[in-house]
């Protein structure tokens, strides 16, 4: 065999995999289809959308909060071309970034479709079309996942776009029409409405977030409306969009059933994504993916039906996350040299990078009562926080449930200032099964937006927070 290994994707997953495969001693091939490496999350996802995300604060920021610190600003404006040239950067940043840590850890690297001709042979298909045969022990699928396309909703990648055209535009819509209140759409419009832009946002659930507690979406679509004026449509059946000259119109069905009809220039069809599996040969090794979502199956080991062939990250079950791939990546590379990890699925935790932010971790409220978990519920609002009050976010709040028997910690879910980060310290907490009552007497700094942490758990360990 020419390696031990070889991955077929450099996203998070495929490329945290393979540097974890070179770690262990393992010879190791990444096969790229693209000429750079990061996959989705860094070219098209999780990097450029963040770069636009942090721009458009600054920008929303400069307009609409400054003069409250007595900071004036005149002929305030926006240059488009000039922050995607920045976010374009960042992006170059990070994929040389991969390409560094692949010389590093001496892993082989090529650039094409990978294919099975068997569970241990890959035929790499070049842009000019050659070929090139590649043998390996081990083979880890990572090819990631696609944006959803609706059969009845072409999209024309110019006025009716993807996330990954939405990335890219060099104009700020006057009015943006977001089909999908997941968090791809929520992020996307909030950078356009920060810009200026109307934004409104057709969604079929009857709340936005949908896969998180519903505390949060409640009041995520509040902050949203108030601070940047976007509009939604909830409980509303998309059915169809066309788009003429500079014009788009999307019509839907309300849940009356009666028709409603709305007008922009730009429309971002935002309704999930779908496990990549194109070009990879899986029927050579009797390989089937799933009906729903295209996902391939795999076993508690992420092997799939085929011994030596494992598969992670979006093209398997679970959540589409960045985090959630690097972490499989690394199971599978460790796995193969015979150590025993572990992942637990429960603490993997969901970030929504709006501004308030939102992450949550473990059960929400309505899955504990599904199971009929008895818990307890505490939440402390950031209108209370010293820190919130000095920077101008009070917006939002944490809640912590506990079991209302032992008071371990089951879920925290929060939406305020810097919740992405500050989300680690529950999944620290819950990873190593702490009680409401440790978080309550942990000492936090102050004045921290983490103090709210630590009153929420006080909240729900005898309804004792202290600035409540």
């Amino acid at each position: 065999m020419q390696y031990d290994v070889i991955v077929i994707g450099s996203g998070p997953g495929g490329y945290v995999g393979a540097i974890r495969c070179a770690q262990l001693g393992l010879k190791t091939a990444v096969i790229e289809k693209y000429s750079t490496f990061g996959g989705t999350c860094l070219n098209v996802g999780c990097i450029p959308s963040k770069a636009l995300l942090d721009s458009s604060e600054h920008y929303h920021n400069a307009a609409h909060n400054f003069e409250a610190h007595g900071i004036g600003l005149s002929n305030l404006k926006i240059d488009v071309k000039k922050m995607m040239e920045r976010k374009n950067e960042v992006i170059s940043q990070n994929t040389a970034g991969i390409t560094f840590l692949f010389k590093k850890n001496k892993i082989d690297t090529y650039e094409g479709i990978g294919s099975f001709v068997d569970k241990n042979t890959i035929k790499v298909t070049k842009k000019d079309g050659s070929t090139e045969e590649l043998k390996a022990k081990n083979v880890i699928i990572a090819t990631g996942s696609k944006p959803t396309a609706l059969p009845f909703l072409p999209i024309d990648k110019k006025r009716i776009i993807t996330s990954t055209e939405a990335l890219n535009l060099q104009e700020v819509p006057k009015h943006l029409i977001v089909i999908g209140g997941g968090v791809i759409g929520l992020e996307l419009g909030s950078v356009y409405a920060r810009l200026g832009a109307k934004v409104s946002v057709v969604e079929f659930a009857k709340s936005i977030i949908g896969t998180m507690d519903a505390g949060l979406g409640k009041e995520l679509q509040r902050v949203l409306k108030k601070n940047l004026g976007m509009e939604f449509f909830l409980g509303h059946k998309v059915t169809g969009a066309t788009a003429k000259g500079k014009k788009v119109t999307v019509t839907a069905e309300n849940q009356k059933g009666e028709t409603v009809s709305l007008e922009g220039d730009y429309c971002i069809v935002a309704v999930g994504r779908t496990a990549y599996t194109e070009g990879l040969g899986l029927d050579s090794i009797g390989i089937k993916t799933e009906e729903r979502g295209n996902k391939i199956s795999v076993n508690e080991h992420l092997e799939t039906s085929v011994e030596g062939v494992y598969a992670i990250g979006d093209v398997v079950k679970g959540a589409m996350l960045a985090h959630k791939a690097e972490d499989e990546g690394i199971y599978v590379a460790e796995r193969i040299v015979g150590q025993k990890p572990h992942i637990d699925y429960n603490l993997i935790p969901g970030v929504v990078y709006t501004w308030p932010e939102v992450a949550s971790v473990g059960k929400t409220e309505e899955e504990l009562k599904e199971a009929g978990v008895k818990y307890k519920a505490g939440s402390f609002s950031f209108k209370a926080s010293g820190r919130a009050k000095a920077s101008g976010d009070t917006d939002g709040f944490i809640k912590v449930l506990a079991n209302a028997e032992t008071d371990e910690v089951l879920g925290v879910h929060m939406i305020g200032p810097r919740a992405a980060d500050m989300i680690a310290e529950a999944v620290v907490a819950m990873e190593y099964r702490a009680s409401a009552e440790d978080i309550g007497r942990i000492c936090h700094a102050h004045p921290t937006f983490t103090e709210a942490i630590k009153e929420a758990a006080l909240a729900a360990t005898a309804n004792r927070a202290i600035h409540a």
